[in-house]
């Protein structure tokens, strides 16, 4: 690579950092004179860089933002990062943006050197999905870039959710698995509201000012959190687990949900609280240990969809499994095979 190239590269690194460089900076940098500096900048605008240039005893030298995005030189944990983003971006549930970030990170992992390959596989080998994360519907992007923009400019949106119009004042975007949801004050029914953003159309900024309001408790993700578990649907569950109290109570979480009471046959019953079958299942899935359900039978169903779901996993390349079969509420449940 030619010196007047690698200025040119080392030149460009220098201003994508977000500050404005005087002229005598950058040329002590480089090791070359003002005009030089001048002559580089003039050759970085014919290539397409947006470099500004502010006059005066405080001016200097900045990129901005131009008609179309020019290549950026990123750094080692840069590009890392930016590879790991862009795979999590793969995975959400936005219409047309995983298809975006596929190419993206494809070219991008075409020109990463080896080295950072293997960061970026290492980081993606390392995280596991969470196996009860919440079934998606795809997000309209426009309304995410609409709904983002009102709560950074305190600006009221209309909208309609399940066919009734919605006027908010929005607060906050929130993200549980790979469903989106608008916190907001709803101007019509005096209270806060959640709303899943998939089930949100035509929406809108009116242009009107928001209120400036706190949300209770000040925790937006545990509030969030705690209207989302509302909205579903919840069940006490009553279970035997195959051994004493003393070496469950610790699996369950310190203090248990609910209670546990010792058998004389050696096992416990676990009275658990009401809570999503989900969450049921999960619990049972991390204490290790044999057991039986009791009831409801709404849990007991979703535990055998569950098993089969992961027996089908399992089952390999021609394997004759449990077949699985798609409710309309994003659960499966199991069907005999064929045969």
């Amino acid at each position: 690579m030619s010196n007047a190239r690698s200025r040119l590269l080392s030149l460009l690194s220098l201003l994508q950092t977000p500050r404005l460089w005087s002229g005598s900076e950058l040329a002590q940098r480089l090791g070359v004179s003002g005009r030089t500096v001048r002559r580089d900048i003039d050759r970085l605008r014919e290539m397409g860089y947006p470099v500004y240039a502010e006059q005066g005893g405080l001016g200097g030298y900045r990129l901005t933002a131009g008609a179309a995005m020019p290549p950026l030189l990123l750094e080692d944990d840069e590009a890392v990062a930016v590879a790991v983003g862009l795979r999590v971006a793969a995975a959400q549930a936005l219409v047309g943006v995983d298809e975006a970030a596929v190419r993206a990170m494809g070219k991008l992992l075409q020109v990463l050197p080896a080295r950072l390959r293997r960061r970026v596989e290492t980081v993606a080998s390392s995280t596991v999905a969470h196996p009860f994360s919440l079934p998606a519907e795809p997000v309209d992007p426009d309304a995410l870039v609409v709904a983002a923009a009102a709560i950074a400019n305190h600006e009221r949106i209309r909208f309609r959710y399940r066919d009734e119009g919605r006027h908010v004042e929005p607060h906050a975007l929130v993200t549980a698995g790979r469903r989106w949801y608008l916190l907001a004050f709803d101007l019509d029914r005096d209270d806060w509201r959640t709303f899943r953003l998939d089930r949100v159309t035509t929406l809108v900024a009116t242009g009107a000012r928001a209120a400036t309001r706190e949300v209770p408790g000040g925790d937006i993700a545990a509030f969030v959190a705690d209207r989302t578990m509302q909205m579903a649907p919840t069940y006490p569950a009553d279970v035997v687990i195959h051994a004493l109290s003393a070496h469950v109570v610790d699996r369950l979480g310190a203090p248990p949900p609910g209670t546990l009471t010792d058998q004389q046959d050696g096992t416990c019953r676990w009275l658990a609280p009401p809570d999503t079958l989900e969450w049921h299942a999960l619990r049972l899935a991390s204490i290790g240990l044999p057991f039986e359900v009791s009831g409801p039978a709404e849990l007991a169903a979703h535990l055998r969809a569950t098993a089969a779901l992961f027996e089908a996993a399992t089952a390999g390349p021609g394997g004759s499994g449990t077949r699985l079969r798609r409710t309309g509420r994003g659960r499966v449940r199991p069907t005999s095979p064929p045969g």
